[in-house]
């Protein structure tokens, strides 16, 4: 990212108090007397949920993190603009019982319903505002919606049968001009993939998500202060995972370490591209597992403009009829103020960060003079773009599966040989994806692991 980090959540090496507690001797003569008893390897929102897990128990642990900052794929960019807007994770898609939302209350953070205000533009059409265009944009929404739900029902029959299949092909055949559109918003909008890499058996259990939360202070702030006084370690990236043992050994930068069990949290394409060395080699299904749990693309640009762009509501969220244009789409008045943001996904967001800077920021400018009219880039003020797929440590943004691949999510929670566990939304059954599917999933790795030392 080129934003400065949000004042307070980032540290550069081991915050105070913890250099030592982390800088252990070299691992000569220790494997039966390891440094720890546990270590975390990332601290995003499934390592940060893990470490919270272990502060409660008996046992000695730490976070080791390869990057200057908490937060992972969670990230709040405070200083751009000088308030806050999420660079990642901007949703908290919970389960009910979910700890997190009583954890924000209590640290402060406020959490709203996303309104799921949607509208619909088509270029050509002056306005939705009055008259004859308010009737059509109503028309077009209420198809849009009723296209929606015969979407889903068409991939559910589809997940139903023995084989699975791409989600395209489940969908059905009489979308005329309005198929791109839904292919963008089921697929590359929903989940920073192609709705043709996308597996319909799986896609079939991860519909219902709701309730979706706003975070108003940002994500990235709430997963931060949630790692607050956790036992953590920057700067550290884990060179390699010796599991051959029945204490692992780690090799970081700084020296070994090493740890009676291990959480290791990386993004499925930070382990698919070897990263992270194993040894004994990972086993050929959980690599498998780790090369098909792709991330998709899923990039912003945020835009701040001199007022309220259209007369949009705040978090509104406009898409555009895809006729042959690129397709992407604006949530307006973040929490509102007059930031916006529009999300570019998919193989579009692939294309253009992997361009460069410019060429998001060209694709931005047209799309919104094509959306609202040439006097929209009149009133931009500052523009900020994100390039995930770029950032060392992540390499994407989220999970999906391809077509045959719905089981590789189970299959890669499986633990090596008792000692090393796997977690992160990538791992999680139906919430993949999310924060909320991240933060349950580290606490299942750290429950496992607490089985396996004994409370």
């Amino acid at each position: 990212m080129t934003a400065a980090s949000p004042a307070g959540l980032t540290r550069r090496g081991a915050i105070a108090g913890l250099a030592s507690a982390l800088s252990a001797p070299a691992l000569a003569g220790l494997r039966s007397d390891p440094d720890f008893d546990v270590l975390i390897v990332g601290a995003g929102a499934a390592g940060i949920a893990a470490a919270r897990r272990l502060a409660g128990s008996k046992w000695k642990f730490g976070v080791l993190e390869a990057s200057d900052r908490r937060g992972g794929r969670c990230f709040t960019d405070a200083t751009t603009f000088g308030l806050p807007y999420d660079q990642g994770a901007c949703l908290l898609n919970l389960p009910p019982k979910s700890s997190l939302v009583a954890q924000a209350s209590r640290n402060g953070i406020e959490l709203y319903p996303d309104p799921e205000l949607l509208q619909f533009r088509i270029r050509g059409r002056k306005t939705f505002e009055r008259g004859l265009e308010e009737v059509r944009a109503k028309i077009d929404l209420e198809q849009f919606y009723a296209d929606r739900v015969r979407c889903y029902g068409a991939i559910a029959s589809a997940a139903a049968g023995k084989d699975d299949m791409s989600c395209t092909d489940a969908l059905p055949a009489d979308l005329g001009d309005w198929r791109k559109t839904m292919e963008f918003f089921l697929g590359p909008y929903r989940c920073g993939a192609e709705l043709k890499d996308l597996s319909a058996k799986e896609y079939a259990v991860s519909v219902d998500r709701g309730p979706a939360l706003l975070c108003r202070q940002g994500a990235g702030i709430l997963i931060g202060k949630l790692s607050l006084g956790l036992p953590t370690k920057f700067f550290s990236p884990v060179q390699q995972i010796d599991w051959s043992d029945r204490t692992v050994a780690l090799e970081t930068p700084s020296g070994p370490l090493s740890a009676r069990a291990v959480i290791v949290t990386a993004s499925t394409a930070v382990l698919a591209a070897g990263k992270i060395k194993f040894k004994p080699n990972l086993p050929a299904p959980h690599a498998h597992a780790f090369e098909t749990l792709k991330l998709g693309s899923y990039d912003r640009v945020a835009i701040e403009f001199t007022g309220n762009l259209a007369r949009l509501e705040p978090n509104e969220i406009v898409f555009e009829k895809v006729s042959d244009s690129k397709p992407a789409a604006l949530l307006a008045n973040l929490h509102g103020t007059r930031l916006s943001v529009l999300n570019v996904c998919g193989k579009t967001a692939a294309e253009l960060t992997a361009q460069g800077e410019k060429a998001m920021l060209d694709f931005a400018f047209e799309w919104v003079t094509g959306v609202f009219g040439a006097n929209a880039k009149k009133a931009i003020v500052r523009t900020h773009v994100t390039s995930w797929n770029k950032q060392t440590w992540t390499l994407g943004a989220f999970s999906s599966a391809v077509p045959g691949a719905q089981g590789a999510r189970k299959l890669a929670a499986e633990p090596l040989g008792d000692r090393v566990w796997f977690a992160g939304e990538a791992l999680s059954p139906s919430f993949w994806g999310t924060v909320g599917g991240a933060w349950q999933d580290g606490e299942r790795a750290a429950d496992a692991v607490l089985a396996r030392l004994g409370k």
